[in-house]
């Protein structure tokens, strides 16, 4: 055995095959790319699924990874056996070959065996092997070409030794190779130990064949649906801590290199000695696991929030948090265990150090968010499980575990991992349901396989045919000089059919063999525009490709009759064209300002960019000051009178990011990438400005996008802020409307534009003292109204009582008066109404010494509101009320004495 470090490993892994002639692919994003079906990638063909399932195409045939995987979710969440089980984690890598219609068993299986035996070093001896039970040809290659002794290979059924992507579509049977941790046990047991899947072997590496396409579920897995693919593939997974596990010859995964400069991390910025963290194995490595987690995910755009994906990095980070709580950690600690994981993994995977800002920002403001909650969270739980072992019961219903979340933040998990120490459980299903209910709506399930049966069969026969080549349409939207073109009509969809000819009023799908319109991606809406031929003609309202290779063109005949065959000229719309390059263009400049002004944490979440604006959503937790705004446009205006060129290059998408190009968030890359670069003004390009993978299209220069402003800055949902800015014809139309609205309020104010600000303050102060005379004459008056009233009191039962409809201003000068007439009778009741704007106001006040008698200001106002169709109340010294019909005030305050003589009975 070689014993190795990770890296020598995965990168062993990589120059093997290699060598054999595959592709080293970068690992995708954690965040799956254009696939609703998954919340993480948690598997290294995910990427490629879409090469399996024939709707996309790569230029290579094989290819190797190293995948960043999350299991986390659905039927991989174990999340409780992450710390005690020595093998169990959130986060992983995965290994893997691929084959794409190229080699099947036989290569996949010596590769295999090669790669573990010469290079890796380990035993054969140590090494068993399963195959499905009917797959003869596995079983053979095994046996009969590698040399393996039957002994060490065993047949299994389908519960573990069949794979399918879905209850229909491609499957086929597995072979996994497993490592004997107990050799001492003979070679005599070996299929008798593999078939009881106990411990004895630890499975290092799983070899799928993709050999069928199911038709029909298949649920006992008979076969009879199963019909063989024509161009059969690979897909194997290894995962890395397992295999450095093996070559480092240590018990749990835990003890590799992949964990111990975590934890060394953690012991350092914790202050433990040796013994304690032996104490502490468990936290120690929840602590480790959970934020290698959730630094990869931050680093991949995904931040904490509430929902979905961002509850997940939430909860990984409290709870690694409540797990150190419980060693006695007071104080945030966890950036410093970051740090660790962005000095270990970044040369695999350079965008930890592009993101580590961000991820020190987002873990820290996670952290104190909850150590801020934690101790009244713990407690109130605390509470629960006594109430519980008093009571008897054993399981906290779901809703009140999620009002434990909603309100005092503490995640399902941590509630869980609390309960089962002792001795309790939590309704899961019943959190879920809760959960449900509580958010505003939740994404609908999408099909995995939607069909494109249709569309594959075009495109095979269009090829087959020699209509166009064997890459499909020839896609070309980039150069600016060819948004207009003579092409053909390759074919025409209608209603899901193909059809030979179109007339006026139907809505089309029409293939060309090359085209120039842009297909929606990345946030940029699709172009736009005609197709028109002899005597007909199609306005163009959308382009799309359902699959790789094939592009439509989808819209309405709007004259004549359009056939397949026809010569057709293509028109993009270039002036709604140039108005998307600017705003695209914008949107690059707009993501590198609010870096520059607020700082690396900030991440693009999501964009959109149309003819008439863009919108960009970005990781913030605060909204942005006048002062932000205002540097942010004027930054990027700067850039723009600059006039740089835009460099624009195809380069592997390792090398982008390694020199570190900007990502969009959740977006699906292939091997070879466009970079769009804009240099910083005056430094040769030594220094860049803006530098992003981009798929889009764009301007020449940074000049052509005119002018640039912010019209809007908002929430978007937690921790994410929203631009929306115009520029060019829509920026010149917004300032131009602007300077009117200024001159015209400058001529209304009788002075110069420049001195509008001054102007209007001036006559602010002049409203401000006018309003205060108004109020004091208003005052003045009321109080010589109250003094007449003064001699309308009453004496009920040794009671005085003044009670009257007066007119005021507005409900303030009614309370005054009442107060006032008060204080003026110091012994008394009184109640005024008023009919102000339409409505019946009422007030209501009772002096210190009558209140001991049973009098409530606020009571009384009520039983008055309700005869003036209203309602109030208040305190029982003063109490207000309104009501909708004023005109049945004055009977309310006849009234007054009937109530009062009720109270005093």
């Amino acid at each position: 055995m070689k014993h190795m470090t990770s890296a020598e490993i995965r990168q062993a892994f990589l120059d093997f095959f290699a060598a054999r002639e595959h592709a080293p692919v970068a690992s995708s994003s954690l965040v799956p790319g254009s696939d609703p079906t998954l919340l993480f990638t948690n598997a290294g063909m995910v990427q490629f699924k879409d090469v399996f399932l024939g709707i996309d195409q790569r230029p290579y045939k094989r290819a190797t990874t190293s995948q960043k995987c999350m299991r986390i979710s659905g039927k991989h969440n174990d999340l409780e056996n992450v710390g005690p089980s020595p093998r169990h984690h959130t986060f992983f890598e995965m290994l893997g070959n691929f084959s794409f219609g190229d080699y099947f068993k036989k290569d996949a299986i010596q590769f295999a065996y090669d790669l573990l035996t010469e290079v890796y070093k380990l035993s054969p001896a140590r090494l068993a092997f399963t195959v499905y039970q009917d797959d003869d040809e596995a079983y053979d290659i095994w046996v009969n070409v590698v040399g393996v002794d039957p002994s060490r290979v065993a047949r299994m059924g389908s519960k573990t030794n069949f794979w399918q992507m879905a209850e229909i579509g491609p499957c086929g049977p597995t072979s996994e190779i497993h490592y004997d941790l107990q050799p001492q046990r003979g070679p005599k047991t070996i299929i008798e130990d593999l078939q009881a899947e106990d411990d004895r072997f630890l499975e290092l590496w799983n070899l799928v064949f993709m050999q069928f396409n199911r038709t029909q579920p298949d649920p006992e897995h008979k076969g009879q649906f199963d019909q063989p693919l024509p161009a059969p593939g690979v897909d194997t997974g290894m995962g890395l801590e397992r295999i450095a596990a093996v070559l480092q010859e240590v018990e749990a995964n835990y003890d590799t290199d992949l964990f111990t400069d975590l934890f060394d991390a953690t012991q350092e910025v914790l202050g433990h000695d040796n013994e304690f963290r032996e104490a502490h194995t468990v936290a120690y490595r929840v602590i480790a696991d959970h934020t290698r987690a959730a630094s990869f995910l931050i680093a991949d755009g995904v931040n904490p929030g509430t929902t979905g994906r961002e509850y997940v990095v939430r909860m990984l980070i409290r709870r690694a948090w409540r797990f150190a709580h419980g060693m006695g950690v007071e104080t945030p600690f966890l950036t410093g265990v970051a740090d660790a994981v962005v000095q270990k993994m970044s040369p695999a995977y350079p965008e930890l150090r592009q993101f580590q800002e961000a991820i020190r920002y987002q873990i820290a403001t996670e952290e104190e968010r909850f150590r801020r909650v934690l101790d009244t969270s713990l407690s109130v739980l605390g509470n629960i499980i006594e109430e519980f072992q008093t009571q008897g019961q054993t399981e906290l219903d779901g809703d009140r575990a999620f009002q434990l979340y909603a309100t005092h933040g503490l995640p399902l998990e941590i509630t869980r991992d609390l309960l089962q120490e002792h001795g309790l459980s939590v309704d899961e299903a019943g959190f879920r349901k809760a959960q449900l209910a509580h958010s505003e709506a939740s994404e609908a399930d999408r099909d995995l396989f939607a069909d494109v049966s249709q569309y594959q069969s075009l495109l095979q026969n269009l090829r087959a045919s020699g209509k166009i080549e064997e890459q499909g349409v020839l896609y070309s939207p980039y150069d600016h000089d060819k948004l207009k073109f003579s092409s053909s009509v390759l074919s025409i969809m209608s209603g899901g059919e193909q059809t030979e000819t179109a007339s006026k009023g139907d809505t089309v799908e029409i293939v060309l063999p090359q085209t120039s319109f842009y297909v929606a991606s990345g946030g940029q809406v699709s172009d736009t525009g005609t197709l028109h031929g002899d005597g007909w003609a199609i306005q163009v309202d959308d382009v799309h490709a359902p699959i790789g290779g094939l592009i439509l063109h989808t819209g309405k005949v709007t004259s004549g009759r359009v056939k397949v065959g026809d010569s057709v000229i293509a028109e993009v719309d270039q002036k709604r064209r140039w108005n998307i390059m600017r705003n695209h263009t914008a949107t690059h400049l707009l993501h590198a300002s609010l870096r520059h002004v607020l700082g690396n944490h900030v991440r693009q979440k999501g964009s959109l960019v149309a003819p008439d604006r863009l919108r960009f959503d970005f990781t913030h937790n605060a909204p942005l000051s006048d002062d932000e705004r205002v540097r942010i446009n004027n930054e990027v205006s700067t850039m723009i009178l600059a006039n740089e060129p835009l460099q624009i290059m195809q380069k592997t998408l390792d090398e982008a990011r390694h020199e570190g190009a900007m990502a969009l968030f959740g977006e699906k890359y292939g091997s070879i990438v466009r970079t769009v670069t804009v240099c910083e003004p005056h430094t040769n390009c030594d220094e860049r400005f803006s530098y992003e993978l981009c798929g889009g299209t764009h301007v020449r220069s940074t000049a052509e996008i005119g002018s640039f402003l912010i019209i809007s800055e908002e929430s978007s949902g937690a921790g994410v802020r929203r631009i929306e800015a115009i520029t060019g014809e829509e920026a010149q139309k917004t300032l131009a409307h602007q300077w009117d609205v200024i001159a015209s309020a400058a001529d209304q104010l009788r002075t110069e534009p420049d001195n509008i600000l001054e102007r209007i303050h001036s006559l602010n102060e002049n409203l401000d003292a006018a309003s205060r005379t108004i109020t004091n004459m208003q005052k003045e008056s009321a109080q010589d109204a109250a003094s007449v009233l003064l001699g309308k009191a009453r004496t009920i039962q040794g009671i005085t009582l003044l009670a009257a409809q007066v007119d005021a201003e507005n409900a303030e000068l009614l309370s005054e008066m009442a107060d006032w007439c008060r204080d003026k009778l110091q012994s008394a009741v009184v109640v005024l109404g008023s009919n102000i704007n339409g409505t019946a106001r009422l007030i209501a006040t009772v002096t210190p010494d009558l209140q001991s008698k049973g009098l409530h200001a606020g009571k009384l106002v009520g039983d008055i509101a309700r005869m003036v169709g209203g309602g109030g109340g208040g305190n029982p010294r003063f109490a207000s009320a309104g009501g909708r019909n004023p005109d049945q005030l004055p009977r309310a305050i006849e009234q007054v004495d009937e109530i009062i003589n009720s109270y005093l009975i």
